[in-house]
């Protein structure tokens, strides 16, 4: 029999002061896991206006601080021009630390210092 918890990796999630750990399945949509633990990645006003995590509409952006490096086209550009990345487009594949941001709609661009 295996041991469920070696079958999943660690996802922190940072929203402000607060710091949540997850154990996640690999495999797993970054947003639909977010969503499930009642963690949005969505500002107040998409909530329900979204797109459904096809990558269309933007709003599901994310910083991740620590994970895997962009492997999707619009992924590749936010994390290029300090934007944040769309949840919906990352699978988690491993330990990963991701920030939730505050947004009213998107997400806004960093600085070249981090923030």
């Amino acid at each position: 029999m295996t041991d469920p918890i070696a079958e999943t990796v660690s996802v922190v999630v940072v929203d402000g002061d607060e710091r949540t750990e997850l154990s996640v399945e690999p495999g797993r949509n970054l947003r639909r896991v977010l969503l499930d633990v009642d963690l949005s990645p969505y500002a107040a006003a998409t909530r329900r206006l979204n797109c459904g995590g096809r990558g269309l509409c933007a709003t599901c952006g994310v910083r991740i601080r620590d994970g895997p490096p962009p492997d999707h086209w619009h992924d590749r550009l936010a994390a290029r021009f300090g934007y944040p990345r769309l949840s919906c487009r990352v699978t988690v594949r491993g330990p990963m630390t991701v920030e939730l941001v505050d947004k009213r709609v998107w997400g806004s661009r960093e600085s070249a210092g981090g923030d």
